[in-house]
This record gives C-alpha cells, sequence and structure tokens, in this order.
C-alpha cells in the first residue's frame, strides 16, 4: 500500500504542480508586496498557500458530489478537464506572459491589505484550471483510503508554492525574465500534454462505458 500511495502522491504533484505554476506567480507576488515589509510579505506568502490548499481540498472532497448532483460522467469531466487544462498550457506557450496583471489590477493590489487570497491564491495557483485537475483526481481514486495519498499530494504542492512565495525575490534574482518566461513555457508544454492524456483517458472510458457499448449495441441490432 505504500508504493501505491507514494505513486499517487507523486501523479498529484505532477499534475497540480504545472498548473499551480508558482515560479510564474513569483514576479506578481515580488510586484504588488512590494510596499510590505519582510514579515507581512512573509505572513501574505503562508497565507497565499493555506488558501491554495482549502480551495483545492475542497475541491476534491466535494467534486465527487458535486458531479453527481448535475448528473455528470466521469469520463466526461476528464474530457472538460483535459480541454481546459490543454487550453491552459497553450497559453502558457505563447510569448505573452499569462500570469500578468494588468496595470490597474497592479495598482488596485498594492493598496490593497491582504492579497494573499485575491490576486495570488486565486486566481493565479488555485484557478480553473487547477480546480479541473483536482476534481478529476477525484472521480479517478478507486479506492476512499486512496483519498489520504492525494490530499496530501495536494498539501505538499501548496507547501512548495509557500518555498516559492516565501522566497520569491531570490527566485524572480535567480532565474530572471528570462528564465521565468522558459520555466512558464516548459510547464505550458507538461500542461498541453496532460490535458490531452486526460481527454485520452476520457474517451476511452466514454467508448467502453458498459451502459454506452449496450445502448450501440441494442441500436444496431435493432
Amino acid at each position: 500500500m505504500l508504493h501505491e500511495w507514494l505513486v499517487l502522491i507523486g501523479l498529484t504533484i505532477g499534475a497540480l504542480l504545472p498548473i499551480a505554476n508558482p515560479f510564474s506567480a513569483a514576479p506578481v507576488f515580488v510586484a504588488i508586496t512590494q510596499r510590505m515589509g519582510r514579515s507581512r510579505r512573509t505572513q501574505q506568502a503562508r497565507m497565499a498557500a493555506v488558501y491554495m490548499a482549502f480551495l483545492l481540498l475542497g475541491a476534491f472532497i466535494a467534486g465527487a458530489l458535486i458531479l453527481k448532483f448535475f448528473g455528470i460522467s466521469m469520463p466526461a469531466l476528464r474530457i472538460a478537464g483535459g480541454l481546459v487544462i490543454a487550453r491552459v498550457g497553450f497559453s502558457m506557450l505563447n510569448p505573452e506572459p499569462s500570469h500578468e496583471l494588468q496595470p490597474e489590477d497592479q495598482d488596485a493590489a498594492l493598496d490593497m491589505n491582504d492579497i494573499a487570497f485575491t490576486p495570488i491564491a486565486m486566481p493565479l495557483l488555485s484557478g480553473p484550471g487547477s480546480i479541473a485537475v483536482t476534481i478529476s483526481l477525484a472521480t479517478s481514486v478507486d479506492k476512499t483510503i486512496n483519498h489520504i495519498p492525494v490530499a496530501m499530494g495536494i498539501v505538499i504542492v501548496s507547501f512548495l508554492s509557500w518555498l516559492v512565495l516565501r522566497s520569491s525575490m531570490k527566485v524572480v534574482d535567480l532565474l530572471g525574465s528570462t528564465g521565468v518566461n522558459v520555466l512558464t513555457r516548459l510547464m505550458g508544454l507538461i500542461l498541453v500534454c496532460i490535458g490531452i492524456q486526460f481527454v485520452a483517458d476520457g474517451f476511452i472510458d466514454l467508448i467502453t462505458d458498459k451502459e454506452i457499448v449496450a445502448r450501440i449495441i441494442s441500436v444496431y441490432s435493432g
């Protein structure tokens, strides 16, 4: 069971970290916390990671209930989630920075006392793409006990995001604008691959679903 849990934790981190992409959120965090002291900036980074963890864990726990309420099948969610992830990935491959705030938004953020929830945690770190991935992970877990390692993976991604934000000044100085852009494009390519894989898996599940196969057979046999 330990090996299975380690695999699930790794898969969760691999799926979530590229789309959360705290490295590309670091320059935004630096820009809107430049008037804050070091302790205040550290506190905002910590709260952003906490908000991120609660948002994604909430989506993970309630995702299955939401699908059942609206009558959405797991294959349909995987396909839809894959399209969303791939779209985000393609936007990250675009030369224009995908996580850059508009000048007016930056000015407003500079005057805010608390920027941890908006815009850092939502939508930069745990936006629609991250939520879609989290719900897809919830539907792909076959055992109730295996929800634990996936939740652990979500917490680890949030922790890693906190580390990056806390050290954002050093991260931006180390990578530079070119480094951040290269890393963003690399993670965008990974996201495109993950999204296509989600769509493929969802399509395979859809065409091999017993009810759908039975309907197709009844149509052609009738």
